[in-house]
């Protein structure tokens, strides 16, 4: 997880939760998420572990970057 975005460049959402499954985050927070400031963009980033958690969701691994 970057300090800067914790996507992992996995986009899909679970229609159950609303949540990506590779970063945990809604389609809201995506969406904003360059209008943030850097202390809401780090209090998301936090939660992030703990949502994925609770919402019975494994963080899945990031994909392999293309040559």
């Amino acid at each position: 997880m970057s300090s800067e975005t914790p996507c992992i460049a996995v986009c899909m959402m679970d229609p159950r939760t609303k949540l990506c499954f590779g970063c945990g985050r809604t389609l809201p927070e995506i969406a904003r998420w360059h209008k943030m400031d850097r202390t809401e963009r780090l209090s998301v980033m936090a939660s992030l572990p703990a949502r994925m958690a609770e919402a019975g969701l494994e963080r899945m691994e990031p994909r392999p970057k293309r040559a």
